[in-house]
């Protein structure tokens, strides 16, 4: 799938909704415990999560692969494990603030 930043996304395993902060250049597949997620207007048939990629979601934190070429926002917590073309996503760090000497 080829995304855009501004996109929402929601999970078809559980409660995870998504918004697309920075968007990858090429196509790639997103997916949220195991399986592909769709845009929330995209009819959405329930389907059997991984069990191994269970890990959850937490609201207002934003997600990112390793090489940050996608960074998503969580908009709705849930118990599946955001994925990019099979690679776990990670929580991204916060920025160090300066210095206020």
């Amino acid at each position: 799938m080829k995304f855009r930043a501004g996109q929402q996304l929601v999970s078809a395993v559980d409660s995870t909704a998504v918004i697309v902060i920075k968007a990858p250049a090429v196509e790639c597949t997103l997916t949220c415990g195991g399986v592909p997620m769709a845009a929330p207007d995209e009819p959405v048939t329930a389907a059997q999560a991984d069990p191994a990629l269970m890990g959850g979601t937490q609201i207002g934190k934003r997600y990112v692969d390793e090489a940050e070429t996608i960074q998503l926002l969580c908009t709705k917590a849930g118990s599946g494990t955001l994925a990019l073309d099979g690679k776990a996503l990670l929580i991204q760090a916060a920025k160090p603030l300066p210095a206020s000497d």
